[in-house]
């Protein structure tokens, strides 16, 4: 079986950093907490936790991402007392005691020169905090100061939480959602950045159709492609309000640059992936590519297993990376299909032993979020990060023997399959293209896709 090249969601400013200070009577972010002994907590028990299935709303309050990060320093320091006994490691407070963006950003160079933080992760970090600070400011925001120092002080907490202790994560992940909850956590961080005045679902009634089908046993496959390390937070953005079951639930095949790079991985822990090597890299480091193939049969066996149980639903890019702009047009269309990715989700479907179906998704967010023009072989990548409306279709299910009947031969009837599946994402993308970048709003719809703000 061929290994699926699929890795999922994957920032600079030229502006000089400007001073405020940080004034809230929300709760303090610091405590007593010893982050060693939060590892061990959360760390360890992460595969006994019971997974809350419940519709959280994501409010753009800084306050709440304070409560957040308390209510996990709390939950844990708690658990110690009760017999947890002294830490041996005492985790750096720097981030989570900065009241300014001085002091914020000072921390980072404290913690360079007190050997915890590497000075590339350092510098990516400053540049991680500007750009996320500006994009916060191009929205317009009134509370832009609180929400950016209140986010950027978790993430740059999470961040060198594992550079001292780094996670390791299994073939199959499940999201960690307590005692601290990095879903939510990776929520409030990207729910600022989208444009929701100029964002759109299509065709929500089958967002509906599908949520019925995983209530009946069945399993779902979203065919989609990809444009940014932000996706998986931008699809449960725009699906939180009215299918929150599909935001919480979705499975990403995902790539090992985003369960690797420091600044990613606080947001990949927050997300339920299966864990593969992208065909894109898999010959970066020839040595290591038998390696790979063996981690990808790996995890593939795992996707079965979860298969079997029914009522689950993955995403995956066939196309086995990110989408990239046109090196003549700059423009931006989904990349092609991989044909072996497709049929390996499809027979995987199949063998299951449950029903499945597989539908077509298109998302359009690139600008959030836009990756470097080409593929690079360094994890590191310099992020961009702006203010901008979204986009996100889902088309009605395809299946192979709707198709197989005009074919001659089997690998005939797989290139068809697809084809079809691809074709069915572009002309999606090319309405939310409308939609976003055309400005027709709504009156982009047509017969096939019908646009929708959910969240007004």
């Amino acid at each position: 079986m061929s290994t699926l090249p699929l890795p999922f969601f994957s920032c600079a400013s030229t502006r000089p950093p400007f001073s405020f200070s940080f004034k809230s009577s929300s709760p303090s972010f610091s405590s007593s907490l010893f982050p060693f002994q939060r590892r061990q907590l959360f760390r360890s028990n992460s595969r006994r936790t019971t997974r809350r299935f419940s519709s959280v709303f994501y409010s753009l309050k800084a306050k709440e991402m304070a409560e957040l990060v308390q209510d996990k320093e709390s939950v844990v320091a708690a658990a110690c007392d009760s017999g947890g006994g002294k830490p041996e490691v005492e985790h750096s407070r720097t981030f989570l005691e900065a009241r300014s963006e001085q002091e914020l950003l000072s921390g980072i160079r404290k913690e360079v020169e007190a050997g915890r933080l590497p000075p590339n992760v350092a510098a990516a970090m400053e540049e991680f905090y500007q750009n996320y600070r500006n994009a916060v400011f191009q929205s317009g925001v009134s509370n832009a100061v609180e929400i950016v120092l209140s986010n950027m002080a978790a993430a740059f907490d999470l961040i060198l939480l594992d550079v001292e202790d780094p996670f390791e994560f299994e073939p199959y992940h499940k999201a960690l959602r307590e005692p601290f909850d990095y879903y939510m956590f990776g929520q409030n961080y990207i729910q600022p950045l989208i444009d929701f005045k100029n964002s759109y679902v299509g065709n929500l009634s089958l967002f509906y159709e599908i949520e019925e089908k995983l209530k009946q046993g069945h399993n779902v496959v979203l065919m989609s492609n990809h444009q940014t390390e932000a996706d998986p937070a931008v699809i449960a953005l725009l699906l939180e309000k009215t299918n929150p079951h599909i935001a919480e639930n979705l499975i990403y095949v995902a790539g090992d640059r985003v369960i690797a790079d420091p600044l990613c991985k606080p947001f990949s822990i927050g997300r339920n992936l299966i864990c593969v090597y992208s065909k894109k890299h898999m010959f970066d480091a020839p040595e290591l590519a038998e390696m790979k193939r063996k981690a990808n049969i790996r995890s593939l066996k795992e996707m079965a297993l979860l298969l079997r149980g029914g009522s689950k639903i993955v995403w995956i890019a066939p196309s086995g990376g990110r989408d990239r702009p046109d090196p003549l047009t700059g423009e931006w269309n989904p990349a092609p299909f991989d044909s072996s990715s497709v049929d390996n989700m499809r027979r995987l479907i199949e063998h299951s032993g449950a029903p499945g179906h597989i539908y077509p998704l298109a998302l359009l967010c690139y600008g959030i979020m836009p990756p470097p023009s080409q593929v690079e072989k360094e994890i590191g990548e310099k992020r961009i990060i702006n203010f901008h409306g979204a986009g996100l279709s889902v088309a009605p299910k395809i299946s192979l023997s709707e198709i197989a009947p005009g074919c001659e031969n089997p690998e005939e009837a797989k290139d068809a399959y697809t084809r079809g599946l691809y074709k069915s994402v572009v002309e999606q993308y090319n309405v939310l293209k409308s939609a976003i970048h055309g400005k027709q709003g709504l009156e982009a719809s047509t017969a096939g896709v019908s646009l929708s703000q959910p969240w007004n």
